[in-house]
């Protein structure tokens, strides 16, 4: 079980006022938090600004992963500060400072204007193909809907930019946020922007590299990069089928190459990833199951992708596995108490800890436990428990569970997740993926 004692914490965050200028500084304190598992960096923040410093300035608003406001750098790593839990982050220092290649207005707060800019720039809003009396409908389930699922829940954070170093080299680059918006318009039949949205982002799609640094610090897990091939696959396409009557302008955007085969040229369908439902294929499962259909094309055409294709082989599916949640006789019967469960996860070369917070609900049977996921099924949210109310609370929306993780106050529309659970040794185990 996890060790939940008070521990102290050094936290460096870089402080910047524009009224004295400079390249800025950082500042040093100490912090005490009884329990660091229940803790976020945004928790840690606001209790500086509260208790040390009142002139500490950091941006923030939903403190659900739903706003994008709080991005900034961790330890070294783009992330939200209310979705980094304190506890996962190792040694004694915690350093904090601002998102990379944004103006900084006042200690962690940066400009997104360049953001927002080159948004507009890559010509992100939706303008009809035709006219229509009844809405468009497009099925949940459709291929086309599933291909660009995952990639339409970007919450506008800056923090795959601030990841990219193409964004420091290239200041035409529109960057991998505005890429990402870009590929599902493109790739929606109802757009009636195709060809210029297209011209207009091809060539930032070859400032990429292929880093996969917008992918790997991504909150919401979408794949940035996913989205920039798919644009230059589009355009390869569209330039060599036959009867071609894309502008020349599109074309000289193309890196210059001889005429493909036939066999090379990709079909319409060819376009849309295979992704098996209900969920648009992660990181780590896209580029395991596409990457080595895309090389034959990248060789003729994307030079760029050719580093992609090299990471297939290593990122396959993880393994499920049993993960120690403690020691069972440390939750009595009829009590519910949160532990925290760490394991490691490595995805390609990167190699990572994970660590959350399960609710374990333990039952008189002695061998009978319940293991809950604690995020809320409505929008993620942190869920507590209420021993007085004997309930499950979400408190950013009002969702309330029953102790058996059955909804009993919206809005979360499902019970509370669960995972397989077994004792084994007088330990509790519960399995994740």
């Amino acid at each position: 079980m996890a060790n939940h004692a008070p521990k102290t914490r050094i936290i460096k965050v870089f402080r910047y006022d524009p009224a004295v200028g400079g390249p800025g500084h950082f500042d040093r304190f100490e912090l005490k938090t009884d329990d660091e598992s229940l803790t976020t960096i945004l928790d840690v923040l606001i209790r500086l600004q509260k208790t040390q410093d009142l002139s500490l300035a950091f941006r923030y608003a939903c403190r659900v992963s739903m706003c994008g406001s709080c991005g900034m750098v961790i330890n070294g790593r783009e992330a939200l500060a209310c979705k980094t839990i304190l506890a996962d982050l190792k040694g004694e220092e915690v350093t904090i400072r601002p998102l990379n290649h944004f103006p900084v207005v006042k200690d962690l707060v940066v400009d997104m204007e360049p953001f927002f800019r080159k948004y507009e720039e890559g010509l992100t809003y939706f303008h009809a193909a035709r006219e229509r009396s009844e809405p468009a409908i497009i099925r949940p389930d459709s291929r086309e809907r599933r291909v660009i699922e995952s990639s339409t829940e970007c919450i506008a954070c800056g923090c795959c930019v601030s990841s990219c170093t193409m964004a420091n080299w290239h200041k035409d680059y529109l960057g991998p946020a505005a890429l990402n918006r870009v590929f599902t318009l493109l790739a929606d039949s109802r757009d009636g922007l195709h060809e210029e949205r297209l011209a207009r982002s091809l060539g930032s799609c070859y400032h990429c590299r292929t880093e996969l640094n917008c992918t790997e610090v991504c909150p919401k897990e979408i794949s940035a990069t996913r989205a920039i091939k798919y644009i230059q696959r589009l355009a390869a396409k569209e330039v060599l089928k036959p009867g071609s009557t894309v502008r020349s302008d599109l074309r000289e955007l193309m890196p210059p190459q001889s005429t493909a085969p036939a066999a090379l040229t990709p079909e319409p369908e060819d376009l849309l990833p295979a992704v098996p439902p209900p969920t648009l294929a992660s990181r780590r499962e896209f580029l395991s199951r596409t990457t080595l259909g895309i090389a034959a094309l990248t060789i003729v055409f994307l030079g760029g992708v050719l580093a992609a294709t090299a990471l297939a082989p290593t990122l396959r599916k993880r393994p499920e596995k049993w993960v120690d949640v403690g020691q069972a006789e440390d939750f009595p019967a009829g009590s519910v108490k949160t532990a925290q469960i760490r394991y490691p996860v490595k995805d390609g070369f990167y190699e990572s800890t994970v660590s959350k917070p399960v609710f374990v609900s333990h039952q008189e049977n002695p061998d009978q436990f319940t293991v809950f996921n604690s995020r809320c099924t409505h929008l993620g949210c942190m869920l507590h428990w209420d021993d007085g109310k004997n309930l499950f609370i979400c408190d950013c929306h009002g969702g309330q569970f029953k102790p058996d993780g059955v909804v009993k106050a919206g809005p979360p529309p499902r019970s509370m997740d669960r995972y397989l659970t077994m004792v084994q040794d007088g330990h509790l185990f519960v399995q994740e993926a």
